[in-house]
């Protein structure tokens, strides 16, 4: 995820093709970081022969849904993320804003922005050292230098992001396309988790990428843009929306599936590695040698701490809002530190640590999204936010407790026998929709209570 201001040009009446595909450029920008880069090679390694389904699943949620939050943004005319959670109650859009941004920021996001760029860019350097002292070090120095650009970030993540995405991107794209024509073998046999459900089991792991959560933390972003190139209207930019995110959709997937490809086709000479990190790592290695490990691991780290500069520089925004007697550079400090500390227990365990709050919050900014897009249709009824959001918060705690090895044998074996879809981790569907339908009952009994009541004292 990498935050990429934009500049330029202005538009008039006519919105021009080229325009489109700026901003198009820009979406692609905002979701496609490095992080971004080392689940769909671990998703084709684990997939092996169920490859191409696992990764179908993954688009979903790793490309589909976050423009779809985008788009849902743009469409409720809010300011921010805040002012739409609260549609649902005020106290519910603190509550919801909060754990997002604690989620892709010191919790996940931030941290994992440093594991990735250790992994990439000094591990396979190490000659094999499991000594947890080179992580320590290259956290204090990256974060470090992450909070100095944060405390003043306006010209370094643009000019470093403007300057570095083309040339990620190109490294990649020749990366891939020599592994398309020089594959390191053929597909392995999937691994126990991919061996059912796999579309399913891809789905859960575009949660990883974080993206759909950023879209609603960062869709302001894109509005300004919008506004800042002359496109004012809430037509125009809806037009403009929908056409860019096809621009953006488009190279998400066909880098994804690519990425994808490799991962599967590197186990016949890689063996299965431990993460996305140290599959790209040894592809690069295998392919390119000691000097393309080395470029890719300077490459991706400068991405990570791009990243690792936006999202500080994010939260810290919107904690200073939040605590306005508390400085934004003190919370920046605290947001770097914390960061680096969460660091320290490596990326295997953060992605696993993430996965049960993913799998919480996921359901709840996939409701969010659809509630947004249905909000007048419903007559913009509370009840019907807190009815759908209530059930999808119950079945998708327990589900996010059985991934954190919680198990709750009674509830989780009637919800498995009884709840459609819940084996495959969509058991909130059907409550999401029953709980809205009895959110607007609720809602038409008590508006005609207040009727009768008016009516009452009318007559009296």
């Amino acid at each position: 995820m990498i935050i990429l201001a934009s500049g330029g040009f202005k538009v008039s009446n006519k919105i021009t093709f080229s325009f489109i595909f700026v901003i198009g450029l820009m979406l692609f920008a905002l979701f496609f970081g490095a992080g971004n880069l080392i689940f769909p090679p671990m998703l084709g390694q684990m997939a092996g022969t169920n490859v191409w389904i696992a990764n179908a699943g993954f688009l979903v949620t790793g490309v589909g849904l976050p423009l779809l939050a985008i788009i849902a943004f743009v469409f409720s005319g809010e300011e921010d993320l805040r002012s739409l959670t609260s549609r649902v109650h005020p106290l519910f859009g603190v509550v919801f804003t909060t754990v997002l941004y604690l989620s892709v920021g010191p919790f996940f996001a931030i941290p994992r922005s440093g594991n990735v760029s250790f992994e990439i860019g000094v591990k396979p350097f190490l000659s094999g050292y499991q000594g947890t002292l080179p992580l320590l070090i290259f956290t204090i120095i990256f974060f470090t230098v992450a909070c100095l650009f944060s405390l003043n970030p306006a010209k370094i993540v643009d000019v470093v992001g403007k300057c570095l995405t083309p040339i990620k991107l190109t490294f990649i794209g020749v990366l891939v396309v020599v592994a398309l024509i020089h594959p390191m073998g053929g597909f392995q046999a999937p691994s126990k988790e991919y061996s059912s459900h796999v579309f399913f089991k891809g789905f859960q792991e575009g949660y990883l990428t974080l993206d759909a959560l950023v879209a609603f933390a960062f869709g302001i972003i894109i509005v300004k843009a919008f506004k800042e190139k002359g496109v004012t209207t809430k037509q125009q930019i809806m037009t403009v929306c929908l056409k860019a995110t096809v621009v953006a959709a488009t190279l998400l997937a066909l880098i994804y599936t690519a990425l994808s490809y490799m991962g599967a086709s590197s186990v016949n000479k890689l063996g299965h590695l431990d993460n996305g990190a140290e599959v790209l790592a040894k592809v690069s290695s295998y392919y390119f040698g000691s000097y393309g490990a080395i470029f890719l691991g300077l490459m991706i780290t400068v991405a990570c701490l791009t990243t690792s500069v936006g999202l500080i520089t994010a939260c810290s925004s919107f904690f200073h809002e939040l605590f306005p007697t508390v400085s934004y550079k003190k919370i920046a400090i605290i947001l770097s530190v914390f960061s680096a500390l969460v660091a320290n227990i490596g990326l295997d365990r953060l992605i696993s640590i993430s996965v049960p709050v993913l799998t919480i919050m996921y359901p709840l900014a996939i409701i969010m999204i659809f509630l947004t897009f249905f909000h007048k249709l419903f007559k913009e009824q509370s009840e019907v936010y807190k009815g759908s959001l209530l059930l999808t918060f119950i079945v998708s705690l327990i589900d996010g407790l059985r991934h954190s090895n919680i198990h709750l044998p009674f509830v989780d074996g009637f919800l498995s026998h009884y709840l459609p879809l819940y084996e495959i981790g969509l058991g909130w569907v059907i409550p999401a929709v029953v709980g809205g339908i009895l959110g607007g009952m609720i809602s038409r009994i008590k508006t005609k209570e207040q009727v009768n009541y008016k009516s009452t004292r009318l007559n009296k």
